[in-house]
């Protein structure tokens, strides 16, 4: 009921903020350093560096007039790419994704909040060596002291079959019928029962990895001028080419953000369209949270790079759809 009325919710401001969208000005100063902002003049600028950079990225136009925002060029209307692989559900991988490697951005009751989703990536988060070494020195004094725990014992078994006498062979075949079931050397039933449990869960555990349908998706990214930022939508499809159902497209959503910070709503050029979106209410917020931390390690987002950025940190709300954004960026 919660989903529902959140949907509901969601929609009519959607339908607000619309109406609000066009009568919002359009940004013309710069002012992304201080606020996340962006001008759209600065948005095919950093739209011309990703599709420059990442090829699958290309620029697209919209074949309806009325569709059409003045304040971009013509042929710069949004960002389009095809047929991205999700070959996971998030539901199969999120419990260790979040133990392994998020870095918290920021944290706000109910909603989740945004993450650095390599933070404990080996060759980026400082004190990974050390903690492998660590580990490494933990597993050498172990194997060290189970080595010799066994040595010990072969010698005391050694000292005691010294001490027994010598089993006659050929009285021990005499008694051995190799046809009589009775006299066959068998593991007991139990352990049978077990390993073949363990077989036949261990088949079952890889038959559901290995024949988890892959899905594909297309997905763009527009300006939205009432929140000047870059806004992600996406639509999927299954392993027939088929559309999926809104249900189906929330299993690879975090469900963090699932019918909160993603909702489905009219693409803003293709009118008639429904399409699953990443809500632009707090990217700009976002954005400059995340150039402060490039500050404090010394380094500087230039306007150019801004979407790189913007599709690192969204790839939090859609961890297993595998969109190329090419070039490694370390907050």
């Amino acid at each position: 009921m919660t989903g529902v009325f959140n949907e509901i919710k969601n929609r009519a401001l959607n339908a607000a903020l619309n109406i609000a969208d066009t009568f919002t000005p359009v940004l013309k100063e710069s002012k992304f350093r201080e606020t996340g902002f962006i001008t759209p003049e600065e948005f095919v600028i950093a739209g011309d560096f990703l599709t420059g950079h990442c090829p699958t990225w290309q620029w697209a136009n919209t074949s309806n007039p009325k569709a059409c925002k003045d304040y971009l060029p013509p042929e710069k209307q949004f960002l389009i790419t095809k047929n991205v692989p999700c070959t996971k559900r998030c539901r199969h991988l999120m419990e260790s994704f979040r133990n392994t490697q998020e870095k918290v951005i920021e944290v706000e009751s109910g909603e989740g909040g945004w993450v650095d989703t390599h933070f404990l990536d080996t060759n980026t988060a400082p004190g990974a060596n050390l903690a492998h070494e660590i580990v490494d020195e933990k597993e050498k004094n172990q194997s060290e002291g189970e080595l010799k725990n066994i040595k010990d014992l072969e010698r005391e078994e050694d000292d005691e079959d010294d001490d027994e006498e010598a089993l006659d062979m050929d009285e021990y075949d005499h008694n051995v019928i190799d046809d009589d079931e009775t006299t066959l050397i068998t593991k007991p039933k139990a352990k049978l029962d077990e390993e073949k449990q363990n077989v036949n869960l261990a088949n079952n555990e890889q038959e559901d990895e290995i024949f988890i349908p892959t899905r594909t998706y297309d997905l763009n990214i527009t300006y939205d001028n009432y929140y000047r930022t870059p806004r992600l939508w996406l639509s999927g499809y299954d392993e027939n080419n088929k559309p999926l159902t809104i249900e189906q497209m929330y299993d690879d959503i975090s469900e963090d953000h699932a019918k909160k910070t993603v909702t489905f709503e009219t693409h803003p050029h293709i009118p008639g369209t429904l399409m699953a979106s990443i809500h632009p209410c707090r990217h700009a917020e976002v954005m400059k949270k995340l150039m402060n931390l490039m500050a404090e390690s010394g380094k500087e987002l230039e306007v150019h790079s801004y979407l790189m950025v913007f599709l690192k940190f969204v790839q939090s709300v859609i961890p297993t759809i595998e969109y190329d954004y090419t070039r490694n960026i370390t907050i």
